[in-house]
């Protein structure tokens, strides 16, 4: 079983996905994390966006899932791609056609192994349009931004609210504006807005809708 949960920057995916998955005995992929290290990998080598290519480098790159999140030849990547400037750059580099048809198979060869809690921004309409479960996790702008602002001083990271918010709502323009796989609902996807939910409410919620899934309600 897949469920798919998409979603702009700051709604909570990585969380909310992580929980949902550990509730249901599943396991779970931050697809996200992928563009990400892909972008770390192409920055490293002196890449941009519009070097040719770059699906060579792509295919190059021994990618996979460890306990503590993406690995690159069998290495945790840890917090490296787990910077703004690295989720930015993850946004820049996921518009390229050679990066995202790169990545399609490893994730659908990875997601199909086994059951799956799946989250990203095309995983309901690209990765896996037939998903069983597909899940539009959001918040509102300025609720997400509090959230991520949140993260990057528990984490230790200066930051600056009105900077986080103007850079969630740049990453929301680039990712549902691109050409390629743009950040949209799925038809058949539920929509959880968690602006005014708790992270347990949030987690339930998808739980149960998987749960009457499994059951045949």
């Amino acid at each position: 079983m897949i469920i798919a949960i998409d979603g702009p920057a700051g709604a909570g995916k990585t969380t909310i996905s992580s929980q949902v998955a550990e509730r249901l005995g599943f396991v779970r992929l931050d697809t996200g994390s992928l563009y990400r290290a892909v972008a770390l990998c192409a920055l490293q080598a002196g890449y941009t966006t519009q070097t040719p290519g770059l699906d060579g480098l792509v295919g190059s790159l021994a990618l996979g899932f460890g306990k503590d999140g993406v690995t690159l030849d069998g290495v945790s990547l840890g917090d490296r791609i787990r910077t703004p400037e690295m989720s930015q750059a993850a946004s820049a580099f996921s518009a390229v056609p050679a990066v995202r048809q790169g990545l399609l198979e490893l994730q659908r060869r990875i997601g199909r192994a086994t059951n799956s809690v799946l989250d990203g921004r095309d995983i309901g309409t690209v990765v896996f349009p037939d998903a069983e479960l597909k899940i539009f996790l959001t918040a509102r702008p300025e609720e997400r931004a509090r959230r991520r602002h949140k993260e990057h001083l528990d984490a230790g990271r200066p930051s600056n609210l009105e900077d986080v918010l103007k850079d969630i709502e740049a990453r929301d323009l680039a990712d549902s504006s691109r050409a390629i796989a743009p950040l949209k609902q799925a038809e058949d996807a539920i929509l959880v807005d968690s602006s005014d939910l708790t992270i347990e409410q949030t987690i339930s919620t998808i739980v149960e809708h998987a749960r009457e899934l499994m059951r045949g309600d």
